[in-house]
């Protein structure tokens, strides 16, 4: 019975978890100038090119997470992805007062998904 409640809650936190990178990269599509205009505001060259690739890129590694393909892969590529998206557009140490505030919450959360992008590439190894 343990076996089997640990796999479901594996398969589960798997669904949900590359689920979450499948929306965020698909969501990406709808909301392309204001982000280009961010990204183009950090000083990043092609910025629309960086964009989609990596949003193209979120979503294959989502996917590969759901199925439990290259699990570990996937994961290790996301949490670079997670950190390259934080540092670049979450620079809380710019801002100030509510924005600073959800910059730092934003990157709390961004940290507790790596966490969990880790148990996910630690428990397919």
């Amino acid at each position: 019975m343990q076996d089997g409640l640990a796999f479901m809650m594996l398969v589960i936190g798997r669904l949900l978890l590359g689920g979450l990178f499948v929306a965020g990269g698909v969501h990406h599509f709808f909301v392309t100038v204001p982000l280009t205009d961010a990204i183009e505001a950090r000083g990043v060259p092609l910025a629309k090119w960086v964009l989609l690739s990596g949003s193209v890129f979120q979503i294959a590694a989502g996917f590969l997470l759901m199925l439990g393909l290259f699990v570990a892969a996937a994961a290790f590529g996301l949490i670079i992805f997670t950190l390259a998206a934080s540092v670049l557009l979450l620079n809380f140490w710019d801002m100030q007062e509510t924005a600073r505030d959800s910059a730092i919450n934003t990157w709390k959360s961004n940290m507790a998904i790596i966490g969990g992008l880790l148990i996910a590439a630690a428990g397919a190894m």
